[in-house]
């Protein structure tokens, strides 16, 4: 038991050493050192590769070397489809720009790893506890250190989807307004993502990035919809690029968008209404009925008995 719980603790530990390292330090010793380099563009002047060396930090030429090839050296025992898959899981996630698919690949390796020796702890020193039982355990070790890392990051992106469709109408009425007070399309939402913040509305500062920076506003948009995986982003984006495309009017688009999908939110709210009888059986049955029972049966018993007993 003490070995369980030491190596549950050192993975714990190494967890969140690997988290703060990959999402808080590197990204900011990699931003910092690129300011560094852009603000002394101007007057460079010519230094030798060891004086080039000195001014990068050294987590740079230390530490980050020795992930990646840590990294490098766990990605191959993975299977070999997975780092598409997860890279796509992050992506929805918005994570992809904090986590690599290879360093969550290494950690779920090591989630897996960590919790197949603790079944093998438990099948080796079992005492008193049948095989049965400790197979079972193993198996359920196991799977839960597999199954570990892709639930946690499937709850991130179930969440971040939600988001993104609770704050989608809202951002279509703004859009819809401001275009008809004559704003253009590109200047309405330059506007509501300058005064709102939410997931949708980084998706959507992204978008504006890469319109800058040359690609098509329809690509950019149906980057958009593909990063998100939302049905209702989905049409809004489709109505937006065929309005664009054939000339409509961009105002009457955004209303109609707008009204369907309050339209669409209404049905989702009653949709969710009508399923609260059936989701409220279990806690009814397991929870309130049996103290109801001992409320109400509880003091007739006692006095059945009572009586019963005085007879």
């Amino acid at each position: 038991m003490i070995l369980l719980i030491s190596l549950l603790a050192a993975f714990l530990i190494f967890v969140v050493l690997y988290y703060v390292m990959k999402t808080k330090i590197v990204p900011d010793n990699q931003v910092h050192q690129r300011l560094q380099d852009l603000q002394g563009a101007e007057g460079r002047v010519i230094t030798s590769r060891a004086d080039e060396l000195n001014r990068v930090p050294i987590l740079d030429r230390t530490v980050i070397p020795l992930l990646r090839r840590f990294e490098g050296f766990m990605v191959r025992f993975a299977p070999s489809g997975i780092h598409s898959t997860v890279e796509r899981k992050l992506m929805l996630a918005g994570l992809l720009d904090k986590w690599s698919p290879n360093g969550f690949i290494t950690v779920w390796l090591i989630c897996t790893a960590i919790f197949f020796g603790i079944a093998y702890i438990v099948l080796v020193t079992r005492k008193n506890m049948p095989f049965s039982q400790a197979l079972l355990f193993a198996w359920l070790s196991v799977a839960v250190g597999t199954m570990l890392p892709f639930t946690v990051l499937n709850s991130v992106i179930r969440k971040r989807q939600k988001a993104i469709d609770k704050q989608l109408p809202e951002v279509l009425d703004l859009l819809s307004v401001s275009v008809r007070a004559g704003l253009s399309f590109d200047g309405a939402l330059r506007k509501i993502t300058d005064r709102m913040s939410g997931p949708l509305i980084d998706e959507f500062r992204r978008m504006q990035q890469d319109v800058r920076m040359g690609s098509p506003r329809a690509r950019a948009l149906q980057a958009v919809a593909k990063r998100c995986d939302v049905d209702d982003l989905y049409l809004f984006i489709t109505a937006v690029i065929q309005a664009e495309r054939l000339g409509t009017s961009m105002g009457r688009t955004l209303d109609s968008q707008a009204d369907n999908m309050r339209e669409r939110r209404r049905q989702k709210a009653k949709a969710e209404a009508l399923k609260a009888p059936v989701k409220i059986v279990f806690p009814l049955v397991m929870f309130i009925f049996p103290a109801i029972f001992v409320v109400v049966l509880l003091p007739s018993l006692f006095s059945l008995m009572h009586s019963l007993g005085g007879k």
